[in-house]
């Protein structure tokens, strides 16, 4: 009877000695914050706002508008540069690639939505796009008016304009196709282009294209969405080692606000853990159903950061969280 409670307590010693450890291994308050964070994450740099109600990837957004708030279109060399100076450290845009071998900065598959145009956006060269008014199919009150019509000609910019205009900032392109052929266009175009320049360029989009641009760009940050859940749900299921699965290194970890704390070492030890294998971790919206993202829109969500948050925030409106940001105390 004694030899079995005896073995009993030493298995009990045994459950909580191994269950500290993996507390200590994971404690956030036993590491430091990241030292150069928080940082935004402009989404399309700076857009107008549009009703999220039943939205869905095909859903025309220039046609929900809200009633504008600013001046600025996404997408846009002014909405890009304006981003910058509301505070974004990063922005995301999105590109096509064009018939004349370029890559338009754009976010819709088609032109039809924003534009008195037709078609889809890469069936068009770079200079037919140029002619288009990407301004042309804003409204907010069910087509009765059009605020932004004539104000767009010529705004749709090419990728190289952007990165060239800004040599020394960061972008995260958000590859719109899932071609192998416009991911090996893509990377030969960015390891050109990136002599050039000191900021970094990271891939979000198709796996295929992705997986590509990762290949001839090894020292990039990539992700699609079939890697991050690959990323997360593997953490989740090994992370309170310390190990980082390999779908999570050198990549951008888009992280939902919801699901965060569930995450191993969340948030200072998580994020060294993600920063030591070379990937970015970018939080945003708690995960809704359908998969559609959204991001820290009103200056209210900051209280729920963790006080000494390091890592990325996702928004779409950089004009109001950047300067509340900058009010806030950094960890």
């Amino acid at each position: 009877m004694r030899s079995r409670f005896r073995r009993l307590r030493m298995a009990a010693i045994a459950i909580v000695v191994f269950a500290g450890l993996i507390y200590l291994n994971n404690a956030s308050w036993l590491a430091d914050p990241l030292p150069h964070g928080p940082f935004w994450v402009a989404h399309r740099a700076l857009g107008q706002g549009f009703e999220r109600e039943g939205l869905t990837n095909k859903t025309c957004t220039a046609a929900r508008m809200l009633p504008p708030e600013h001046e600025y279109l996404e997408n846009t060399m002014a909405s890009i540069s304006a981003a910058f100076e509301f505070g974004a450290e990063t922005i995301e845009i999105d590109i096509h690639p064009t018939t004349d071998d370029r890559f338009a900065v754009f976010h819709d598959w088609t032109v039809d939505c924003r534009t008195e145009g037709s078609g889809v956006t890469r069936e068009h060269t770079l200079e037919a796009l140029q002619q288009l008014d990407a301004g042309y199919g804003y409204t907010a009150d069910g087509g009765a008016t059009f605020p932004f019509r004539g104000k767009g000609i010529g705004m749709i910019p090419s990728l190289e304009e952007v990165l060239t205009t800004h040599p020394d900032r960061n972008f995260i392109l958000d590859i719109k196709g899932n071609d192998i052929d416009e991911g090996v266009r893509l990377a030969e175009r960015i390891a050109a282009l990136q002599r050039h320049r000191t900021g970094s360029v990271g891939f979000v989009g198709g796996a295929d294209a992705v997986r590509v641009v990762h290949e001839r760009l090894p020292d990039a940050q990539t992700m699609s969405r079939r890697r991050l859940k690959r990323c997360l749900k593997r953490y989740l299921a090994v992370g309170w080692t310390g190990y980082v699965p390999a779908d999570c290194r050198r990549g951008i970890t888009l992280v939902p606000a919801n699901a965060a704390p569930w995450l191993w070492g969340w948030p200072n030890r998580f994020l060294q853990r993600m920063d030591r294998v070379g990937s970015r971790v970018v939080l945003f919206g708690d995960y809704r159903r359908g998969g559609l993202i959204q991001g820290f829109d009103d200056p209210a969500q900051l209280a729920e950061l963790p006080d000494d948050y390091s890592g990325g925030i996702w928004t779409d409106r950089i004009d109001l969280m950047g300067p509340a940001l900058s009010g806030r105390e950094k960890p």
